[in-house]
């Protein structure tokens, strides 16, 4: 059994290289000439240097594949040319799709994202089938998910090809390298810079669980169904309590109404992006995002596809000691928290 893996050198993309290689899989990984691959060579994949927006490369590392995993895509919150996230993600994904059409490819997987989801207005958690539009969708990146989701659905519809969509809540855990922006809230928690806090929620997710979901939509996933791949609902401020529990620091008491943190971005935006042509620390479309309670459900997940819900207690423990033991925490913060 061969498997085509985009993304593999990212946090979600390395579980799938690894839970795809722990079943027995053959894997061809596709990584850009920039890419770390470290961990996919010790895995044993065998390394497709190429680009999702070039065709070529797809179909020569996707040619004798029964599986195609598309993990990979460009997340970011902020871009000085937005452009290139909708070359990356919506004209990326449309040639993934086209190449594993051409190429009649048994069962495609694509991983979308909860941001391209609904969201109650009552406050329940949102699922697959939760109205949405594109107006809903704040900033490029998620504009972007939205519109390749739009590409996978249609190949579904259109063409017949057999698509499964699945969309990762928050994945917490090990090997979160980059980090992701969940992963520098734990790293900027464990370094005692986060005096506060926002009103917020997310929905938190064991990363190796949302690895093993995408092996579960391939092997049960309906083609052209949706599947939330989640676990817990928990405030921001539950975040930082259970960080707390787990490492002895204490948890931020000061809350920032959002209206504050409004102006601090567009302010922050301001310096950095308009003048220092640098990243802002705080993104306007973060800002923006952060006054939504990213709750879902995913019981569709856990009923058809068997989706496993481990604590998520256990996977912050993971990442805790992971960034404790890779160089994330200063000496002096080491010394004050339990994860040495």
């Amino acid at each position: 059994m061969r498997a085509f893996l985009t993304g593999g050198s990212g946090f979600i993309g390395a579980h799938v290289a690894r839970a795809l290689k722990d079943e027995g899989w053959e894997v061809q990984a596709l990584v850009r000439p920039t890419s770390r691959t470290e961990n996919l060579k010790k895995l044993q994949c065998n390394i497709i240097t190429g680009d999702l927006r070039e065709m070529q490369s797809l179909k020569e590392g996707m040619a004798g594949c029964d599986l195609v995993m598309h993990v990979a895509a460009d997340y970011r919150l902020w871009a000085r040319n937005p452009e290139d996230l909708y070359k990356s993600n919506v004209d990326g994904t449309r040639n993934i799709l086209q190449a594993a059409l051409d190429l009649k490819i048994p069962k495609v997987v694509y991983t979308s994202s909860v941001g391209t989801l609904g969201i109650p207005e009552d406050g329940t958690p949102g699922n697959e089938e939760t109205p949405v539009t594109l107006e809903d969708m704040i900033g490029h990146y998620k504009r972007s998910k939205f519109l390749a989701e739009r590409e996978a659905e249609r190949y579904f519809k259109d063409y017949n090809l057999p698509v499964v969509i699945v969309h990762p809540s928050t994945p917490v855990g090990e090997e979160d390298a980059k980090p992701t922006p969940t992963g520098k809230i734990i790293v900027d928690f464990l370094n005692n810079r986060m005096p506060a806090y926002v009103q917020t929620g997310l929905n938190l997710v064991d990363v190796r669980d949302v690895a093993m979901g995408h092996l579960l939509a391939a092997r049960k996933g309906e083609p052209g169904r949706k599947y939330i791949l989640g676990s817990q609902n928990i405030t921001f401020r539950g975040i930082l309590e259970l960080l707390a529990q787990l490492t002895g620091r204490r948890a931020p008491v000061l809350q920032i109404p959002h209206s504050v943190v409004s102006v601090l971005a567009n302010i922050d935006t301001l310096i950095f992006d308009k003048i220092l042509h640098r990243e802002p620390h705080i993104p306007v479309e973060a800002a923006r995002m952060a006054r939504k309670f990213m709750f879902f459900d995913s019981s569709r997940a856990v009923r058809e596809l068997g989706f496993p819900q481990r604590p998520v207690e256990d996977a912050l423990v993971r990442a805790i000691k992971w960034y404790c033991d890779n160089g994330y925490v200063s000496k002096r913060s080491m010394k004050e928290i339990r994860c040495k």
